[in-house]
């Protein structure tokens, strides 16, 4: 993968806040299509920005990947400026990946990410603005949402509610999901740690669940 820059063309090698950034797109058009194939593609760019940046002795993702140039220092974007950092960024991906595909190793790397960056936010937390977004997303209380067959109107519902501690799957089911087990087509499941409330088949009903303190 190479960053592509407007009046330079795609000269360098992606850096990790493009892959981190690429899990997120590429996971939150899952949560928007329903097209399984989208989370596919967040899974492989998360594992190629954990195999490529992740510091597995230190902690955190650095700047550059293990396959670009050798450099004197290698360097990590930390701080959460007009733009949110690589190391913010990746946190929040792979948590939400992480919830969508029950796979522990990406709720694992986010949190190796927030550990090394607990300290500095403690003390300064405007500077890591969306890191406590995962951080928000990972403590929680958070929830899932499952729409299982075709009902445009459940999933509109979720839609167009601001939900930032939640993840939404729906349309075709991701194999190894602990979301999609046992559900019944036509109803929506809302869920805390993939355990569920009673599952309701009204716009009402779920926007009332979806409306609970939790």
């Amino acid at each position: 993968l190479r960053s592509w820059q407007a009046d330079g063309g795609a000269r360098h090698l992606a850096y990790a806040a493009d892959l981190a950034a690429l899990v997120d797109a590429f996971t939150r058009l899952y949560e928007l299509t329903g097209e399984a194939g989208w989370l596919a593609e967040a899974t492989g760019t998360a594992e190629a920005l954990l195999d490529l940046f992740e510091d597995t002795g230190g902690g955190g993702l650095w700047t550059t990947g293990h396959d670009a140039e050798a450099l004197v220092a290698r360097q990590k974007d930390l701080f959460d400026n007009a733009t949110p950092s690589a190391n913010s960024s990746g946190a929040l991906a792979l948590a939400r990946l992480a919830t969508l595909t029950g796979e522990e190793r990406f709720s694992a790397a986010a949190e190796r990410i927030v550990r090394l960056l607990a300290g500095p936010a403690g003390s300064h937390p405007t500077a890591f603005a969306h890191l406590l977004a995962a951080v928000d997303l990972l403590v929680g209380p958070s929830s899932e949402v499952v729409v299982s067959g075709e009902r445009p109107d459940l999933v509109d519902a979720v839609h167009r509610r601001f939900l930032p501690r939640t993840v939404l799957a729906w349309g075709e089911p991701v194999p190894g999901s602990p979301l999609w087990e046992g559900r019944t087509d036509g109803r929506a499941y809302v869920c805390e740690a993939y355990a569920c409330r009673q599952p309701v088949d009204t716009v009402d009903d779920l926007v009332t669940q979806l409306d609970a303190p939790g």
